[in-house]
């Protein structure tokens, strides 16, 4: 494409939002965090009086000022600069601009945070707390026990299908992002659970046929929604002390790996993250633990 016409902000706005939505498929969600961060951006130019065209890397630094005065986080400024970085790059492809100068800009420093986990002893709590007594309940807990057992995501349970599952070699095939292709594994429990839900799963068919593991009630594949749904459900009925979700019991997965001396690469391919630095998050977890052990019980703590 090539607009030969100077093209005002808001029509370039426009027409950036409608790529995204018509070329790019983009959630809607996600087209509405960027016309937002947009039109913040739009009317700072346009108090100040500059031309979007004519950007340069004060204007830019001037304007991470003014987000920051607003009490933003690192977090959303950083945000706010993707948003930009892809706007100007959709401004390059269409032959308003030569060049993205929001390449040369980076990011503030977001401060990691570490990840909430359970321990060993909440776990075995949970899992002897959930009861046995309905074809839901079955599967509720099995598919509870399944993310603290292999460390999947929301997106992966559900789209586990009876073909993905392995019972002799306790393992499952999980397309992750990407559609990346991984194995994870599962101990005894977990097999036992679920065996239980294989046993209660023609109960939600309804006379008809699905492949997926995990089905409502209706007898269709358990959307991520409705995942989310019940393992915070679990999380009112049965604890006050963390606040669980299913990424709560990824991290967890994660943690008690590293503890107990598993190394890195493994827990990256387990977890299916494409870079190891997204793992290492994990040891700063396990390091806190470490020295926590180390102060309580380190003769050295108290020689005077």
């Amino acid at each position: 494409m090539r607009y030969n016409e100077v093209m005002k902000i808001d029509e370039a706005i426009e027409k950036f939002l409608e790529y995204l939505n018509k070329e790019l498929n983009y959630a809607k969600m996600t087209i509405i965090d960027y016309e937002s961060d947009l039109k913040i951006y739009k009317d700072y130019l346009e108090v100040n009086k500059i031309n979007y065209l004519n950007i340069n890397k004060e204007n830019i630094m001037n304007f991470l000022k003014y987000l920051d005065k607003l009490k933003y986080t690192n977090k959303t400024i950083s945000r706010h600069l993707s948003t930009l970085r892809s706007f100007y790059n959709y401004l390059v492809e269409i032959k308003l601009l030569e060049n993205n100068i929001f390449k040369r800009i980076r990011n503030p420093k977001v401060a990691k945070k570490l990840p909430n986990y359970l321990n060993i002893l909440e776990i075995e709590e949970i899992m002897d707390k959930l009861e046995e007594n309905s074809k839901e309940n079955i599967r509720d807990k099995c598919l509870f026990e399944l993310f603290y057992a292999t460390g999947i995501r929301v997106s992966e349970a559900s789209d586990i299908k009876l073909k993905d599952i392995d019972m002799n070699t306790f393992s499952i095939r999980i397309f992750g992002k990407g559609s990346k292709e991984r194995i994870v594994y599962f101990g005894d429990c977990a097999q036992d659970l679920i065996n239980k839900y294989l046993n209660v799963r023609n109960e939600f068919l309804k006379n008809q046929e699905n492949d997926y593991l995990f089905l409502n009630k209706m007898g269709n594949k358990l959307q991520r929604g409705s995942i989310e749904y019940i393992i915070n459900k679990i999380e009112k009925k049965l604890t006050n002390k963390h606040k669980i979700t299913p990424h709560t019991l990824r991290h967890t997965f994660a943690t008690h790996l590293l503890d107990n001396g598993a190394d890195l690469r493994s827990v990256q391919e387990l977890l299916g993250h494409e870079s190891l630095n997204t793992t290492e998050i994990y040891t700063h977890v396990s390091n806190e633990r470490l020295r926590a052990a180390y102060n309580k019980y380190h003769p050295d703590k108290n020689r005077k």
